[in-house]
C-alpha cells in the first residue's frame, strides 16, 4: 500500500501508478455532482450541446456529494461535505467518464463491474471516502469557486471546489480492474456456499 498526493488536473499517467488499496489526497478542483447532474450533463452532450455545459471535468475529481452550504455576504461557504453512495449512479458513471474524461470518482460504498470496467479503459479511478465524516472533507474545502445548476436544488447543483489535500481516499477501484467491493462480495459468496454445504 502506497501514499499518492495527487493535484488536478490529474494526468491518466498518475492514475494508473495507483493500486487498490493506497491512499491518496487530491489536491485543486474537484466538482460534486450526483444523480441530476449527471443525467442533465450526458443529456446535453448526446443533444449535441456540449457547450452548455458549465465545467469541464477533464482530468478533475468527481465528488459524489450533495454539501450542506450556507452564504456569507456574497460567498457560498461548505459546512459539511459527506459523500453520497455511489451505486446510485452506476447506471450512468461508465458513460459520464468515457464523454467527460474525469479521472477520479470519490463517494462512498463502491461502484459495479460497468464502472470497474470504464475506469480500466478510460484511466480513472474511485476514492472511497469515509462516510460519516462530513467536517473531515469540509476542511479540505478552502473556496467555492462556482456553483451551476442551482435549479436542480443544492444537494444536486454542480460545486466547483478548491480542495487541499482531500482525503483519505482509499483506492477502491483501480485502473487496473480491482474492485476491492467486488472482491469482498465474491470472499462472501464463497464462505456462504461454503456455510451451506455443512448445514
Amino acid at each position: 500500500m502506497a501514499e499518492y498526493y495527487l493535484q488536478t488536473p490529474i494526468s491518466e499517467n498518475d492514475v494508473r501508478k495507483l493500486r487498490a488499496g493506497d491512499i491518496v489526497y487530491i489536491s485543486g478542483i474537484i466538482i460534486t455532482a450526483r444523480d441530476s447532474a449527471h443525467k442533465r450533463a450526458l443529456d446535453l452532450a448526446k443533444s449535441g450541446r456540449k457547450n452548455e455545459i458549465p465545467v469541464n471535468f477533464e482530468g478533475l475529481a468527481v465528488y459524489h456529494c450533495g454539501p450542506v452550504v450556507k452564504k456569507i455576504n456574497d460567498e457560498w461557504k461548505v459546512v459539511v461535505a459527506g459523500p453520497t453512495t455511489s451505486a446510485r449512479m452506476e447506471k450512468v458513471e461508465p458513460e459520464f467518464i468515457k464523454e467527460f474524461g474525469a479521472r477520479a470518482v470519490i463517494g462512498k460504498g463502491g461502484m459495479g463491474p460497468r464502472t470497474t470496467q470504464a475506469m480500466k479503459e478510460f484511466g480513472a479511478f474511485y476514492g472511497a471516502f469515509t462516510g460519516g465524516a462530513a467536517v473531515l472533507a469540509a476542511n479540505a474545502i478552502k473556496k467555492v469557486r462556482e456553483v451551476h445548476w442551482l435549479d436542480l436544488g443544492v444537494a444536486e447543483a454542480l460545486w466547483v471546489l478548491e480542495v487541499e489535500n482531500f482525503g483519505p481516499l482509499v483506492v477502491a477501484i483501480d485502473s487496473h480492474g480491482n474492485n476491492l467491493y467486488q472482491n469482498v462480495m465474491t470472499k462472501a459468496e464463497e464462505k456462504y456456499r461454503e456455510i451451506l454445504k455443512t448445514i
